[in-house]
This record gives C-alpha cells, sequence and structure tokens, in this order.
C-alpha cells in the first residue's frame, strides 16, 4: 500500500504574539513583534522577553484543572482545543481509539519545579503539593489532551531541546502516514519563564540585551518565548470525505544529528536535515519557495543556517524567500517548531509570508532574501519549518500547499 497523503486540518495557537491562531497569525504578518520587557522576576542582563500577558488559568479551566496542570500543560491543551475545534471533528468510539496525541517540550513544568525548590530550600517546607510529579513532567500536556478528548491511540512526548516540537510532528506525521494512527494531534508547549531558569539562560550568554534581530549584522542574541501551538493531521482522502478545511499538507520530515557539538551549530547537521525532509517528501529542491528558519538570533546560528541553505539549494536559494518568526514570538525553545509550523502552514494557506521583524543591517554571512520587516504576498507551492537543536539534533519538515 502506497504511503497516505497527511492533511493539516486543525491549527492551534497561545503564545504571547496571540492567544488564537487567528491574533497570532495577524500579529505576524503585521510584522507585530511581541517581545517586551520581562516581568515578575527582578533584575535580569538580558530585559526582554516574549511573554504571555494577561494570561488567568481561570478564565480557561477550572479551579481544580488548572491545580492539577502547570502552565507548560495549561498552554498545550488551549491550543488543542482551538484546533480540534477548527478540525470540525466528529469523534466516534473508533476514530478515538485511533487518534495519538504526540507533543514535544524541552523543560516540562518549570514553574511548578522552581516553585517546589523554593519551598524547600529558601521556605524550609518540608510538605509539597501532592501534585507536584505529575505538575512537573515533560508529558503532562500530551496526556491531559488525551483525557480531554478520551484519545487511546499511541501518544507520547519528545524532549529534544528546540527541535522537540519538530520531531514530535515527524513522528506524528509517519504515524498517520503509514495507517497506525488515522489522526493525531501534535505539537509543542512550553513556558520557560521562572527565575532559576531565566538565570541559567543569562549564563549561557547567548541572550539579547535588546530584542531578537535574525540574520541582522547588528544582531546580538536570542530573545525567549513561551506558550504552544498544536496541529491536527489526518490523511488527505480522510479530511476531503468529511469535507473538512485543508490548510496545507505535512509532505515530508528529515531529522539527524550533527555528532559536532553541545551548543555549536553545524552547516553540514543542518544541510543534510533539509536533504533528507526533502527526499521523504519526494519535494524537488527548486521547488522550494519558503523557509521558516531557526533563525535563533545568535552570532552563530545565523551564518550556519545561512550557508547551509545555500550548500543544499545552490543557485535556487536566491528565489527562496526565507524569514525568521522568532522575531517577534521569540524563541518557544520545545514549543518553537510548533509555532513556527502554524506560521508555515499559515503561510502557505494565505499567500502570505511573515517578515523577519526587527531587521536593520545586511550581513554578508547572512546573503538570503529575509524578508525584512514587511509581510509579502506569494503563492509558494512548497515550504520547509526548520529546527536545529542544542546537542546537534535537527529537524525539518517540508509542507505543500494544498490544491483541491
Amino acid at each position: 500500500m502506497s504511503p497516505r497523503r497527511v492533511a493539516v486540518t486543525g491549527i492551534g495557537v497561545f503564545c504571547a504574539s496571540g492567544k488564537n491562531r487567528r491574533r497570532f497569525w495577524e500579529a505576524l504578518t503585521s510584522g507585530r513583534s511581541a517581545i517586551g520587557p520581562i516581568e515578575g522576576f527582578g533584575e535580569l542582563r538580558f530585559p526582554n522577553g516574549a511573554q504571555i500577558r494577561d494570561y488567568c488559568p481561570l478564565d480557561q479551566f477550572s479551579e481544580k484543572e488548572a491545580d492539577f496542570l502547570d502552565p507548560f500543560a495549561q498552554y498545550a491543551l488551549i491550543a488543542a482545543r482551538e484546533a480540534v475545534a477548527a478540525a470540525g471533528i466528529q469523534w466516534t468510539a473508533q476514530l478515538r481509539r485511533q487518534t495519538g496525541v504526540i507533543t514535544g517540550s524541552c523543560v516540562g513544568g518549570k514553574l511548578t519545579e522552581d516553585r517546589a525548590f523554593r519551598e524547600l530550600y529558601e521556605e524550609k517546607k518540608t510538605r509539597f503539593h501532592p501534585m507536584i510529579i505529575p505538575r512537573t513532567m515533560a508529558n503532562a500536556g500530551a496526556s491531559a489532551i488525551t483525557m480531554e478528548f478520551g484519545l487511546t491511540g499511541a501518544s507520547f512526548t519528545i524532549s529534544t531541546a528546540c527541535s522537540s516540537a519538530n520531531h514530535s510532528l515527524a513522528q506524528a506525521f509517519w504515524l498517520v502516514r503509514q495507517g497506525s494512527l488515522e489522526m493525531a494531534i501534535a505539537g509543542g508547549s512550553e513556558a520557560p519563564f521562572t527565575t532559576a531558569h531565566l538565570k541559567a539562560w543569562e549564563a549561557l550568554r547567548v541572550m539579547s540585551p535588546d530584542t531578537c534581530r535574525p540574520f541582522s549584522k547588528d544582531r546580538r542574541g536570542m530573545i525567549l518565548g513561551e506558550g504552544a501551538a498544536m496541529l491536527v493531521l489526518e490523511p488527505l482522502a480522510a479530511a476531503k470525505a468529511r469535507g473538512a478545511t485543508v490548510y496545507a499538507e505535512l509532505a515530508g520530515a528529515g531529522m539527524n544529528a550533527d555528532a559536532h557539538h553541545i551548543t555549536q551549530p553545524s552547516v553540514e547537521g543542518a544541510a543534510r536535515a533539509m536533504e533528507l525532509a526533502l527526499a521523504d517528501g519526494g519535494v524537488p529542491a527548486d521547488a522550494v519557495g519558503y523557509i521558516n528558519a531557526h533563525g535563533t538570533g545568535t552570532p552563530a546560528n545565523d551564518p550556519v543556517e545561512s550557508k547551509a541553505i545555500r550548500r543544499l539549494f545552490g543557485a535556487h536559494a536566491d528565489r527562496i524567500a526565507v524569514s525568521s518568526t522568532k522575531s517577534m514570538h521569540g524563541h518557544g525553545l520545545g514549543a518553537a517548531g510548533a509555532i513556527e509550523a502554524a506560521a508555515t502552514v499559515s503561510a502557505l494557506d494565505t499567500g502570505v509570508l511573515p517578515p523577519t521583524a526587527n531587521y536593520t543591517t545586511p550581513d554578508p554571512e547572512c546573503d538570503l532574501d529575509v524578508i525584512p520587516n514587511e509581510a509579502r504576498r506569494a503563492e509558494i507551492e512548497y515550504a520547509l519549518s526548520n529546527s536545529f537543536a542544542f546537542g546537534g539534533l535537527n529537524a525539518v519538515l517540508a509542507f505543500r500547499r494544498y490544491n483541491p
């Protein structure tokens, strides 16, 4: 049996750029950055982040539900609810048995963990909240989604630093394509804003003292973001049969390891991951018109990613539009790939390419068409979404515009 084509029929987003997909996409296509002063954590060497502002869990959950879930899992469930609603799914007992949930998270329930350590070491408490372990586990978001919708298919969580969500979407895609699942809810979530975690990033010395300027010569580092995004994946034939809206197709996925350095990216590894995604989806290199770049805004990442794109695509690289939406929603760590997949699918669906915001000065080492500051209309057939993680673990997704 030939592999099944896989459709994206639902998108849910909850992040600093927007608390639903519509607002998120409006912000991105307006070039509006959600980066601003970090609130609630005292003095830091980097003052800015892409926090979700004015979030009240009780607007989304009962008090009991909120008590069971760390914010990262809450975000995952909120995004999944929107994605499922957008997909217009009519659940049956059989479909619930054949639907899985595959999520990514880099750090899991960090807020719960940080609070517990503060209570233990600073406040000298000896008794803790009974749900600390369930709240901190990285699979808490996936488990909450399965229970919300009664889904009993293969479900799990992947933690591969900044590639977590792309690895999760790739695994979900393959499970649906090969027939192991009839539907998957997949993506990533993260809530990394805690005092200890921010101090850890401060120590790494990769954070920008002002904002995120990917590919710009005056870039000074990355900006942390938070939130979640989830996609509903199902066989294209099934989506068409039930009259579902198809936002795009997930055509291929590639993953590999640099085996190079714990924090420094590799041109060879990044190029190979993109090449594997194209090969997996049978996508000609010269058909790619847009790349949502990993684009962290660090001195190390952006030139390496630019060189990798040129190495793989050769002269065609001059005809590929490339942007980093991290310039607006920040680096969501384990959620980054999912948020960027939502942006990539939306670009194919609407014919609008989101820009690289905050761009000021061309860098000869990043000699690509980076869509500076303003969105662009373009009908693109194929697009890539890149994630290149610390530890050298790469995952790239290839999407196809849906042509009924």
